[in-house]
């Protein structure tokens, strides 16, 4: 069986049309079942009634014609209960339909499942017999699992508008299919999809033994050439749209060429007798395999930018690059691929550009970023779109909750196009807050701080009105060598944000690696990373490295005297203690050397669920807490929110998760230390208002999000928030909570702040 459905599945994938899809559904189902029937009813939810738009052993003129509704027969009945019906006689059931038009009268057996994609209900898949017998639970089995990738097929053909269904009059519009992705950039988009594809695929490519390594290295040198005059070409033309720092992005990639970086190690894989081509795919997927193996989604990311790099370099071996021009776009271009890259958004005039969708990627990509930073709405990781066949279909796009709706009706065009006219209003509004205090009706005040990673992320920050750095990824220059960078090398990259900032407070939170997030020169490899040698397990038992980077940080801090230092992943008081001791020793070391530099505050990270137990004897320890809500809700609830089987198990708002952060905080402010709070739930308007009312002293969030929160705090009361938190504290579902959140801030005037009403 397991061979047979391989082959269907192969087959139905080399089909484009629904239609003959189907056929070779029924057609294979019935063949490998023996039975004398297959049907498939796709279910219309507009009329409410199952179709027949495919059958093997009833009348080939009833398929697009019979119908049943909702409520009508076995089929009906295999779909109200979304399980199996298995039966040894259907005349005799009480919910049999006898439809004369398909000629199905004489069979007895029936076996009916449904088919569900992503909790909805597609249709029913059907087979029969005229015999009167159960079938086995094997053939039950086979046919759920070929129900299962009938919906996925389903799913993808509404994108196109080629799914089957009554059409109500000949000139009726192709069906609107919506499809989830992670929000990437916030706003809408709407026009028409351009797909854009890689000019080489890399991983087709084969090892062989050169004719001549000197020929190669020539012709390495050369693709290599083509490549950084791609990428400045690529990067000339985002000049106009994104600040020189965030142009910098750029430098990184050309830094990435250089010829003792990436090209250094192609060479010496030439020189070892692998041919150009070959060795660049080996130094590669070297590199691809250690960024995807890492847990920080952030850094995780970075393998599609060396997949990118790596992928223009043999384009240019291989003579395949494409010129394309200014007219080979729409002047509303929905720009669509399975990984978008930084380069790829170079290569679309920016006033034709209205949205992005990815198919792979997060908010974390590089290209996001740069969509954040150009304001180009944005939806990454939309796993189920059949992105290949979304050329010169009309596509709105959601970035806000990272939603995309192709062929969408009017209706819903004139929902988005209101959208997107409240947007350019609200832009006008939000610029005015830019140097007012995050502060409440009543007078509350409250900080509020970004999350940053590289320089660009910092000074885009300043332009949004930010007043520190509440949490700083020291990992990226990490990533960027092929070594731990050197004392110097780090003092460097940290004083460029130290100053960036000063004299307001940056927070630098040690090397956070381990686990399956690994450098490329320092590889772990464990069976269950989320529980293993990661954070500061790692680097207390490297105490080389981090004295270094504490040194750094502190070096990188004289005549600033704004840096605070965070240990993460704390889970024992212990660790903090050792972590302590070397911190003391660095700083006696630095004064040693003849720095003037103050004994910086230092925290830790509250992410693990046994941190929260420990908060008395912690900050007996510590200068201050911040709460990583994006890891503690992970650890709390068990799920991988990056796993989208599990990802609407993730709920920020979930009674649990609320509870241990109103402990947090009290049991901190008991011992009078001030605590913060930097994952994503304080860059989301509503969570920003009930962490606010719980009494958390400071919010860090990402950049985009700073205007939006500030214009909630500014627009309430500490009491009502209190009052608010009162009410949601006493409710048991997640979903609830974030529901009477939406209600209660939509009732108070901030609908247009939350995000669009659409469903």
């Amino acid at each position: 069986m397991l061979d047979i459905l391989r082959r269907i599945v192969q087959e139905v994938s080399s089909v484009t049309e629904l239609s003959e899809a189907l056929k070779v559904v029924v057609a294979r189902i019935r063949e490998a079942m023996r039975t004398e029937v297959c049907s498939v009813y796709l279910y219309d939810p507009e009329t409410k009634r199952y179709v027949l738009m495919a059958t093997e052993g009833l009348k080939e003129e009833a398929v697009g014609k019979v119908s049943l509704s909702s409520s009508q027969g076995l089929v009906g009945l295999v779909g109200t209960r979304e399980e199996p019906l298995n039966i040894d006689n259907a005349p005799a059931h009480p919910r049999f339909q006898f439809l004369p038009e398909t000629g199905e009268d004489p069979f007895l057996s029936f076996l009916g499942v449904p088919i569900i994609h992503h909790k909805r209900l597609m249709g029913v898949m059907v087979v029969q017999q005229r015999d009167s017998r159960q079938f086995d639970e094997g053939e039950e089995a086979f046919l759920v699992t070929m129900s299962a990738q009938l919906a996925g097929v389903i799913a993808h053909a509404e994108a196109t508008g080629n799914i089957l269904h009554i059409p109500k009059t000949p000139s009726e519009q192709k069906k609107s299919a919506r499809f989830n992705g992670a929000p990437g950039a916030p706003g809408v988009g709407l026009g028409v999809g351009v797909v854009i594809s890689p000019a080489a695929d890399l991983a087709s490519v084969v090892d062989r033994e050169p004719e001549s390594i000197t020929d190669e290295l020539a012709r390495f040198d050369q693709a290599l050439d083509a490549a950084r005059n791609e990428i400045r070409k690529l990067g000339g033309q985002l000049e106009g749209e994104l600040r020189p720092e965030e142009m910098a992005l750029f430098d990184v990639y050309l830094n990435m060429l250089d010829d003792n970086a990436l090209g250094a190690e192609v060479k010496a894989a030439i020189q070892r007798g692998n041919w150009a081509q070959g060795a660049l795919r080996e130094v590669v997927m070297e590199y691809v395999g250690h960024f995807q193996m890492m847990e920080d989604v952030y850094l995780r990311e970075r393998a599609t930018d060396i997949m990118d790099l790596g992928t223009r370099i043999l384009a240019h071996m291989q003579g395949a690059e494409v010129e394309t021009s200014e007219d080979d776009y729409p002047d509303a271009t929905i720009l669509v691929s399975e990984e978008l890259t930084p380069a790829m958004l170079g290569e679309v005039p920016t006033h034709k550009l209205r949205a992005l969708v990815s198919v792979k990627g997060s908010s974390n990509s590089h290209v996001a970023i740069l969509a954040r930073a150009m304001g180009v709405p944005t939806v990454m990781g939309a796993v189920d779109l059949p992105y290949a066949q979304l050329e010169g279909i009309d596509i709105v796009v959601d970035g806000y909750r990272g939603l995309l709706y192709s062929n969408p009706n009017e209706e819903l065009r004139e929902q988005y196009q209101a959208i997107y006219e409240e947007e350019q209003a609200l832009a006008e509004d939000l610029e005015g807050l830019l140097h007012q205090p995050a502060e409440t009706l009543d007078g509350h005040r409250i900080p509020l701080l970004v999350n940053t990673g590289l320089i660009t992320d910092a000074l885009r920050s300043l332009d949004r009105g930010a007043e520190g750095v509440g949490l700083y990824r020291t990992e990226v220059p990490f990533m960027m060598k092929d070594r731990f960078p050197s004392e110097n090398e780090q003092q460097k990259i940290y004083r460029e944000q130290l100053e960036a900032f000063s004299p307001n407070q940056v927070t630098m939170r040690t090397l956070d690696v381990g686990g399956d997030k690994s450098l490329t020169y320092f590889p772990i490899n464990e069976a269950n990373p989320f529980l293993g040698w990661r954070g500061i397990r790692v680097t207390l038992d490297h105490p080389e490295i981090f004295l270094v980077q504490v040194r750094a940080m502190m070096k990188a801090s004289e005549g600033l005297n704004n840096l605070r230092i965070m240990l993460p992943m704390i889970s024992n008081v212990s660790e903090v203690d050792e972590a302590l001791h070397l911190i003391y020793r660095a700083h006696v070391e630095t004064l040693e050397e003849g720095f003037h530099v103050e004994m910086p505050q230092v925290g830790v990270m509250i992410e693990v669920p046994a941190a929260v137990y420990q908060i008395p004897d912690l900050v007996q320890r510590v200068d201050f807490l911040s709460v990583g809500s994006n890891d503690l809700t992970q650890y709390l609830l068990a799920v991988d929110r990056n796993n989208p089987r599990v990802a609407d198990l993730y709920q920020a708002f979930h009674p649990a998760v609320l509870m241990a952060l109103k402990k947090i905080v009290d049991e901190a402010h008991a011992e009078q230390k001030p605590v913060s709070v930097c994952g994503e739930l304080a860059g989301n308007p509503m969570g920003a208002v009930l962490l606010m009312a719980m009494g958390y002293d400071s919010l860090s969030m990402n950049a985009t999000n700073l205007p939006k929160v500030k214009s909630i705090i500014r627009g309430i009361s500490k009491e009502w928030s209190e009052q608010l938190l009162a009410e949601v504290l006493t409710m048991e579902s997640g979903q609830v909570i974030a529901s009477t959140m939406q209600l209660m801030l939509e009732k108070a005037g901030f609908g247009r702040i939350i995000g669009p009403s659409v469903r």
